[in-house]
């Protein structure tokens, strides 16, 4: 069997983050389906993703993650 695990990162600049999340938002105000590109790939997140905010604290640096998960 295929393992299909990955992990993209990209950094965007605060203007092109905005607009993102200003869509994403959106979206799920709306209950819609919402299609993001990340590093040249378009993935297409369900309306039923789960969504939660995660917070990290470790040796002087503070992180907060937005996570939206599903089943694919």
């Amino acid at each position: 069997m295929k393992n299909n695990k990955r992990d993209i990162e990209k950094t965007y600049s605060r203007a092109d983050f905005i607009r993102k999340l200003r869509r994403f938002a959106d979206a799920l105000e709306a209950d819609k389906n919402f299609t993001i590109q990340i590093a040249n790939e378009k993935i297409r997140v369900p309306k039923s993703a789960s969504v939660n905010i995660e917070h990290e604290k470790e040796k002087g640096e503070e992180e907060i993650e937005f996570q939206i998960k599903w089943k694919s």
